[in-house]
């Protein structure tokens, strides 16, 4: 059974949000509106969302702030904008903060549900190819939740899978603390910091078998798996 796709619908224009959440949910996809960015930012907080539209002019918070702190939360999520706005500095904004895809007001609700399955589509791709992880010398089965090096297999517990799959999709780049955070713990409390701490301690332990593989601290910002070539 495929996955249920929640959409995160933040637009300020009540009739046009009121219209795209009907259709929405005609095409299957069950939507939650909201009016404004911040009321947005709230419920994705403590909701389950797998796809946003954001528009970009909005009171409290406007949709670039918004996918700002959403990405904070989820690196991943698909995101795509809506505006009225056409120029090209604001779409670059846009792609600069992980968006997905751009549409211009006025626009057909058939493409708009076209871009989003085109999005799905490579989402789900990126998914399968995002399984399983060479790390030097070791092998990630991130849905097995082991750690193989030279035959001998470690068992990852889930939150340390899902933090060695974070630092995998942003290997010899540095993942910002605040981000795991968010992603796998869900807030950013001073328990929260400390048990990742430990985690990102353990991994070290077992990369200590492959001296082309380092996990490093970057003071302030986070952390950062290398693997020399």
């Amino acid at each position: 059974m495929e996955q249920e796709i929640n959409v995160l619908l933040a637009e300020d224009d009540k009739n046009l949000g009121i219209i795209l959440q009907a259709y929405l949910n005609a095409k299957g996809f069950p939507t939650t509106l909201c009016i404004n960015g911040a009321e947005a930012l709230k419920l994705f907080k403590h909701g389950d969302y797998n796809f946003c539209i954001f528009d970009v002019m909005m009171p409290e918070m406007d949709g670039f702030t918004l996918a700002a702190e959403v990405r904070k939360i989820d690196p991943k999520v698909p995101l795509l904008f809506l505006t009225a706005k056409t120029m090209q500095n604001d779409k670059l904004h846009g792609f600069e903060l992980g968006a997905d895809d751009y549409i211009t007001k006025p626009f057909n609700m058939e493409e708009l549900l076209m871009r989003i399955k085109a999005i799905l589509r490579r989402s789900a791709e990126d998914i399968v190819r995002q399984t399983i992880f060479e790390i030097g010398s070791f092998t990630f089965d991130y849905n097995s939740y082991t750690l193989t090096h030279n035959g001998k297999e470690n068992k990852l517990t889930f939150k340390e899978s899902e933090l060695l799959r974070l630092l995998c999709e942003n290997l010899n780049q540095v993942l910002n603390r605040s981000v795991a955070l968010n992603k796998i713990w869900l807030g950013e409390s001073y328990f929260n910091a400390r048990t990742m701490d430990v985690y990102i301690t353990k991994l070290r332990k077992y990369f200590k078998e492959d001296p082309n593989v380092e996990l490093l601290n970057v003071h302030g910002i986070g952390f950062k798996l290398i693997v020399k070539t």
